[in-house]
């Protein structure tokens, strides 16, 4: 993988913000030519740099508005806990983000569901199918404060 130079930087600082300009405007925006930034999309791609370009649906206009917070223990004695609750995981459209994490928690995930009957029948199906789980701690979020995928580039 190439070192990423300014113009690299600048057009990914654009393209996270919108994906969907065309190559002539970030060309103005950044002073290269058009197949210039056409050449260096392309290497961002297929490096994995740009991992994919998708819409950000507003969760209330598809009536899956509830968001939990969700830490959850894995067996310690269990060296493929992780890898398999990781698998299933990548399956799960309502496993929204899973983290590995430190501290009284091994994971966290960001789950959404419709409701709170919902998020239980999706927390009864993690721990049915994941005998590794010993508890999850469940947090309810009452209010986006931010939300962004958004990664800084200086």
């Amino acid at each position: 993988m190439e070192q990423l130079d300014r113009f690299d930087r600048d057009i990914l600082d654009i393209v996270q913000r919108d994906c969907q300009l065309k190559a002539e405007t970030i060309a103005e925006r950044i002073g290269l030519s058009v197949s210039a930034v056409q050449r260096r999309l392309k290497r961002l791609r297929e490096e994995g740099i740009i991992k994919a370009e998708v819409a950000v649906v507003d969760r209330k206009a598809t009536g899956t508005s509830m968001v939990f917070i969700v830490g959850m223990e894995i067996e310690r004695d269990n060296y493929d806990a992780l890898a398999k609750f990781r698998l299933w995981a990548e399956k799960q459209d309502h496993i929204q983000q899973v983290y590995y994490v430190t501290g009284a928690v091994d994971l966290i995930a960001i789950v959404t569901a419709r409701d709170v009957e919902h998020y239980d029948d999706i927390a009864a199906l993690i721990m049915a199918d994941n005998p590794q789980i010993r508890r999850m701690h469940t947090n309810v979020v009452l209010r986006d404060v931010k939300l962004g995928l958004f990664v800084p580039l200086e």
